[in-house]
């Protein structure tokens, strides 16, 4: 299996692009994210390889893991294919798709092009607790794959260890420093790591 590639970008059509990794040529679908931010000469691709009965394989690229990861989550929804996640991916901001599914936010989800009302019920229905661990390490679609904690807050105010990523989380989806830490607090490190997030976005929606 292919798990990344590092190359020369040899071509670049609208659709596909060709990564030269020891004179082979290898045909790689990016995300409009990593399209964007390719530039002529080496590039190194995380790659999702997608095979289906009676079709070729395809290759989808992603400059991060993060992206590769959400990608991947996207495609475990019934009705996902590799493209309409392509899709979902280009149409809604890596935080924003994030915050809406762990929010069953459907109206969000159905204005994204290619999502329709089956499929963004599905994506808030079946992805609503496990974006949440993915969430917390995809960062800006330009952040490297940095946790969203990293960015949004200075270090020093930032818990660490199973809270650091209940805090993150939360940050993701949007909620201040000023509002999580209170929670924070009250909060047993020993529950699971969903179980902690459920119970901060009660208490959030509460008030």
């Amino acid at each position: 299996m292919i798990a990344f590639l590092r190359g020369q970008l040899r071509g670049d059509d609208d659709e596909a692009i060709i990564v030269d990794v020891g004179g082979v040529g290898y045909q790689v679908l990016p995300s409009a994210a990593t399209r964007a931010s390719l530039l002529p000469g080496e590039v190194q691709l995380h790659i999702h390889a997608h095979f289906v009965a009676d079709e070729p394989l395809r290759l989808y690229g992603f400059s991060t893991t993060s992206e590769k990861s959400l990608f991947q989550t996207l495609l475990s929804v019934q009705g996902v294919g590799p493209r309409v996640a392509l899709a979902i991916l280009a149409g809604i901001e890596t935080e924003e798709l994030v915050r809406a599914i762990a929010t069953g936010d459907v109206a969000r989800l159905r204005q994204v092009k290619g999502v329709g009302g089956k499929i963004a019920e599905r994506l808030a229905l079946e992805l609503r607790e496990k974006i949440l661990t993915v969430g917390a390490g995809v960062g800006a679609k330009a952040g490297k794959g940095k946790a969203p904690a990293a960015a949004a807050a200075p270090a020093t105010s930032a818990p660490v260890g199973p809270l650091g990523e209940v805090y993150g989380a939360l940050v993701l989806l949007g909620y201040k420093a000023a509002e999580i830490d209170p929670l924070l607090e009250k909060m047993d490190e020993t529950k699971l790591f969903d179980e902690n997030v459920r119970s901060a976005l009660a208490a959030l929606r509460r008030g």
